[in-house]
């Protein structure tokens, strides 16, 4: 199978009004930049404050959480059996928490978003998140997404380890039961993804197997990931987890970024994407001073003649 070309101008829809693109970027050449919390937040909510501050300061357009119990995460037996998943108990964001990070979310003018991972997390975050997102572990739980299409807010899905039949069939269980298109992100699902697996070429088999917005949710922490998912391959939204100095639960499983690391990625993607113009040839206002300063074309000095003429001293 020979892969993928990839994205040129012309695959990339423009922007639309509707509820599946993000109302804090209005060009279609923009990213939508989500930071991952995590369990990063120690469940200490003065933290979770912290990373939506930080989310915010270095450019994000969102910020991400996940509730789960692991009661309900894992089966019983390996609850029962595994010391390992018993202590992801001190992983668990309490529900209590959900609403000041929602609150503080408003204040600093960032999208909440949160990953419910059993049907009544659902309801718990129906009143306070923007988005609902479904981790790629979730994505073959028909039951999940459908509770979450029902509620009609906006969905984004995760699509790590899954092959694109099972991708087909959530989009079309989720829109079986919203009218709302689902993003979808491409991932790959380990903790930390070698770069050279990150396979980016599928961002544009989604994008023209499902119709569908397509991002990245990042694991490499790798610039020339995010650059290219972006710069090649038309990633409208990127993913990736977040730590604020190193001392968050999952930070030295190594699939984190530090807002000093990310910050000048998202400015370097953004400049990029600032650089594209409107792709008509002709003379930029920077420019214009030193048209009349090129070589005459009857004898090839500089300036043009009439320049010559009318000049009196140096500058």
């Amino acid at each position: 199978m020979t892969a993928p070309k990839p994205v040129t101008e012309s695959k990339i829809k423009p922007a639309s009004k509707s509820v599946t693109k993000p109302e804090s970027k209005s060009s279609i050449n923009a990213v939508y930049f989500i930071a991952e919390v995590s369990s990063n937040h120690n469940q200490d909510l003065a933290r979770c404050l912290d990373f939506v501050d930080v989310a915010a300061a270095i450019g994000c357009d969102a910020i991400k959480f996940q509730l789960f119990r692991v009661e309900t995460l894992f089966a019983p037996k390996i609850v029962a059996n595994s010391e390992q998943h018993r202590g992801r108990k001190a992983w668990e964001l309490p529900p209590a928490f959900i609403p000041d990070i929602a609150d503080k979310c408003r204040e600093k003018s960032i999208d909440f978003i949160c990953s419910p991972f059993d049907i009544q997390a659902v309801s718990v975050l129906q009143p306070y998140v923007k988005y609902y997102k479904i981790s790629s572990y979730e994505l073959m739980w028909d039951d999940l997404l459908i509770e979450c299409a029902k509620t009609e807010k906006p969905l984004i899905l995760s699509t790590g380890m899954a092959t694109m039949a099972e991708v087909h069939h959530a989009v079309n269980i989720i829109q079986a039961n919203t009218a709302v298109t689902p993003v979808l992100l491409h991932c790959t699902s380990s903790y930390p993804a070698p770069y050279a697996e990150a396979n980016l070429a599928a961002i544009e088999t989604l994008r023209l197997e499902t119709g569908c917005r397509i991002g990245l949710s990042d694991h490499t922490v790798q610039p020339g990931v995010l650059q290219r998912a972006i710069h090649r391959w038309g990633a409208e939204y990127i993913e990736f987890h977040i730590d604020l100095e190193g001392q968050g639960a999952e930070y030295d499983k190594g699939h984190c970024w530090l807002p000093q690391q990310i910050g000048p990625v998202i400015e370097q993607c953004n400049i990029g994407l600032t650089a594209d113009g409107n792709g008509i040839k002709e003379p930029m206002p920077s420019e214009l001073a030193d048209r009349e300063w090129r070589a005459d074309p009857k004898d090839g000095l500089r300036p043009l003649q009439k320049i010559r003429q009318a000049y009196t001293q140096s500058d």
